[in-house]
């Protein structure tokens, strides 16, 4: 159980079951990740967000090697901190990466998660 501090307790709803409609980061995945130290999610949480936008930034234009290097370390990051939409979706481009309909659905996924991550980090 988290603290009175932790970022899930302190959002209404915070921890979420991982159904369809649930928040862009598992807020309960990343607790257990982090051992329910605040701090060290946030931290955690702008790095992957930091991560995610330089990713999108080249991986529309980069060549199909690089594209799959860099879906798989997002994926990786992204499994790390709860975002799992972003996680399927760049294991998606790992095994399609010339889908364009894929490729506007990441950066879809990482712009909502930046969102996210700016609203409770208020």
């Amino acid at each position: 159980m988290r603290g009175e501090n932790g970022i899930a307790s302190s959002m209404p709803g915070g921890d979420v079951s991982g159904t369809g409609g649930a928040r862009p980061i598992d807020l309960a995945h990343l607790a257990r990740q982090t051992m329910g130290d605040r701090s060290l999610e946030q931290e955690v949480l702008a790095l992957f967000v930091q991560q995610a936008l330089s990713v999108r930034d080249k991986i529309v234009d980069a060549d199909v090697g690089q594209r799959l290097l860099l879906a798989h370390g997002l994926k990786g990051s992204a499994r790390g901190v709860g975002a799992f939409a972003i996680a399927d979706c760049a294991s998606a481009i790992e095994c399609r990466p010339e889908d364009a309909g894929t490729l506007k659905r990441l950066g879809s996924l990482i712009e909502e998660v930046r969102d996210f991550v700016a609203a409770i980090s208020r």
